[in-house]
């Protein structure tokens, strides 16, 4: 995923002012030395040719950005302070309240700094933020329109690129080779694999292009899915207004993606229940109802990279997943033996992370009662891990 930034800068100045090059540096809370910025490439329109300086109101550390290498050299993004975003315009406890209640929160368009770059040694770096104070100096030079195009079609393939990266495609199989009649547990771990870069790409992607007017075009170009644009313009061409819902289109991608999570089919009736539902697991009814137990205990604001969303999140993975792996299906499929192995193996990894993060919990609290009720919720974590590895055991 990329690095997004913006909370923890402080402040920072970009310079466009020789023509194809764009510098900078830009300053972190918690971080010492200044990124450096050394880029090929101009920024859109309104900033080519001038230097910008920018100031965050209202800087806070975010995660550990040491990684990070202090001289950032690679290709421009989009770097613009004329995008429009939707901003909610309420402060921060009047958006909680909105939300908790599950009332309208009020928005508006607002001028945006979209500063994106591609690192060499740290890929797609991304600062967006409505809430900067910027300072704009006058213009050296000059961008025409024709030249901002330019510059956005090459940033289109530098997003592209990146995201190739970040999915890492395995090669296509020959076309006259013959697949095997069931995957192994370890080449089902790849497709799994393969599949979760593909959802995290195809969400940095949704996230960048949802209020583009050409969003559709650019999604399928970034992600590499030239049939789709094939498709697409064959609409076009057929004078088609409709918004294209990829029902009638096979994707580029091989079928790696895994088996549905268990879903009903409304026309078949599944033994012993006369409504069609699926039988669960004894292993995923516990993990569900611990999954269900832990939202209850812990606090509900708690963002990504605390005790409490790693431990939510991991059991709630592997209550989903177990879901899809064990529970009998209304329309009679068996999944592959090597594809059960292998996401029960995953669930062992989250379950290993959420009993880290309760142990975190546990160390931390003051409140005994707390304490107590995530030392019961650690302990049928490991009763659960100890029940897929037994599992796992039978079936190999």
């Amino acid at each position: 995923m990329a690095w997004r930034i913006d909370e923890a800068v402080t402040h920072g100045e970009i310079d466009n002012t020789v023509e194809g090059r764009t510098t900078g540096r830009i300053w972190l809370a918690g971080r010492n030395e200044p990124l450096e910025l050394d880029l090929d490439g101009d920024c859109w329109r309104d900033l080519a040719g001038t230097q910008l300086r920018f100031e965050n109101p209202s800087p806070r550390p975010q995660c550990d950005f040491s990684p990070l290498a202090t001289r950032q050299k690679g290709v421009v993004g989009d770097i613009t302070a004329s995008r429009k975003s939707r901003v909610a315009s309420v402060d921060d406890g009047e958006f909680n309240r909105l939300h908790e209640n599950g009332e309208e929160i009020p928005f508006a368009w607002k001028n945006t700094l979209y500063l994106e770059w591609f690192s060499d040694a740290d890929g797609r770096v991304l600062i967006e933020s409505a809430g900067y104070l910027l300072e704009v100096s006058p213009h050296e030079w000059r961008m025409d329109q024709d030249a901002e195009e330019a510059q956005k079609l090459a940033n289109l393939h530098a997003m592209r690129d990146s995201m190739a990266q970040v999915i890492r495609r395995r090669e296509p199989s020959p076309s006259n080779e013959k697949y095997p009649d069931e995957l192994n547990e370890f080449e089902w771990e790849e497709r799994l694999k393969e599949s979760d870069r593909l959802t995290e790409a195809y969400q940095e992607v949704l996230e960048k292009y949802m209020d583009d007017p050409e969003s559709e075009q650019k999604e399928a170009f970034v992600m590499g899915w030239d049939g789709l644009l094939d498709a697409m313009a064959s609409r076009d061409e057929a004078g088609d207004d409709e918004p294209f819902d990829g029902m009638d289109f096979e994707f580029d991608d091989e079928d790696f993606a895994e088996p549905d999570d268990g879903e009903e089919d409304d026309c078949e009736e599944t033994d012993g229940d006369p409504y069609g539902r699926a039988q669960s697991h004894p292993l995923q009814s516990k993990a569900q109802e611990l999954a269900m137990l832990v939202m209850d205990v812990v606090a509900g604001e708690k963002g990504p990279g605390t005790a409490e969303y790693k431990l939510v999140s991991n059991l709630l993975q592997v209550s989903g997943k177990l879901a899809a792996a064990l529970n009998d299906r209304s329309s009679g499929y068996e999944p592959e033996t090597g594809y059960v192995l292998a996401v029960l193996k995953r669930c062992l990894n989250w379950l290993n992370e959420a009993i880290a993060a309760c142990q975190q919990l546990i160390d931390a609290g003051d409140d005994e009662d707390q304490r107590a009720a995530i030392a019961h919720i650690r302990s049928t974590a490991f009763g659960i891990r100890d029940g897929i590895t037994e599992l796992r055991r039978q079936m190999k």
